[in-house]
């Protein structure tokens, strides 16, 4: 499971209703998408890897994706 919680920048509150996709490094892996709930939250139940997280249609990270991740927008 990998939760990314979508925060904005300028005040540190979490956002709902913003679409957020993660893409895993392998092939094989492919990739999801969810949209974040009203505590902020976009849960996927894939196993942690390598990867990219969007949101919005912007990359705001790259690297090990598991557990809970906080980006900012």
């Amino acid at each position: 499971m990998v939760t990314i919680r979508v925060c904005r920048k300028s005040t540190g509150k979490s956002v709902e209703n913003k679409k957020v996709f993660v893409s895993f490094s392998s092939v094989m892996r492919g990739c999801a998408e969810e949209w974040t709930n009203s505590d902020g939250d976009a849960n996927f139940n894939v196993d942690p890897g390598n990867g990219k997280v969007v949101v919005d249609g912007s990359i705001v990270m790259t690297g090990h994706l598991s557990g809970r991740i906080v980006v900012y927008i």
